[in-house]
């Protein structure tokens, strides 16, 4: 009877581990689940060497789409939209007066959902913060680009992984949330306009040579 008691504990401790493997994966493949990508909008705040913009953000996995407050000037005119496609490595400016899309090149310091930074060589977790109203963990990350060194403070959504912070410890940069809702965002925020026809920037096409 011992025997056939312990035996019968032992089916029970495996069946336990295997639905504690086995439950993650089911949850992952159910259709009531958040999507894999994180989609989200909000109001970001983004300072470079004293000046600060104001941006209404779209993020749709790892496209970006930035509405701002005030146009700012391209080499093709002004433009108060910039959509970033990293799938694409290129960032967009849309010129409704010429219907033209400016094709420029990612920047290494564009605002991103991605946590892992370009260039990144280390990263030190600080502790818990909360930003824009979430919990959020904080990290020291160091990067070099260009051989040059940078330190960074990055402070991450601990629910969906999305960059609510980020800081350079080394010059005025530095964006924000302070505003950001979840929810799902329509594709065509990240497409092209109809009618509108693309044009390489200088800056591109001097990346590409």
């Amino acid at each position: 009877m011992r025997e056939i008691g312990r035996s019968r504990r032992s089916v029970l401790l495996l069946l336990s581990c295997v639905a504690t493997l086995w439950w993650p994966l089911w949850i992952a493949t159910a259709g009531d689940t958040l999507p894999a990508e994180p989609e989200f909008s909000g109001t970001l705040i983004k300072r470079v060497d004293g000046k600060q913009y104001d941006v209404q953000v779209f993020g749709k996995g790892d496209r970006l789409r930035l509405e701002y407050r005030y146009a700012i000037r391209t080499e093709r005119g002004f433009s108060a939209i910039e959509i970033i496609r990293l799938d694409l490595g290129e960032r967009w400016y849309i010129l409704p007066q010429q219907k033209h899309i400016l094709v420029l090149p990612v920047r290494d310091d564009a605002p991103s959902i991605r946590t892992e930074l370009v260039g990144e060589t280390s990263r030190i977790i600080v502790g818990d913060a909360t930003v824009a109203g979430r919990a959020a963990r904080l990290f020291n990350v160091h990067v070099e680009r260009n051989g040059f060194p940078e330190r960074f403070y990055e402070w991450v959504d601990a629910e969906v992984g999305i960059v609510l912070k980020l800081v350079s410890q080394d010059r005025d940069w530095s964006f924000e949330y302070e505003r950001l809702r979840i929810s799902p965002q329509p594709r065509m925020y990240f497409e092209e306009p109809p009618g509108y026809s693309k044009r390489l920037s200088e800056a591109f096409q001097r990346h590409e040579k």
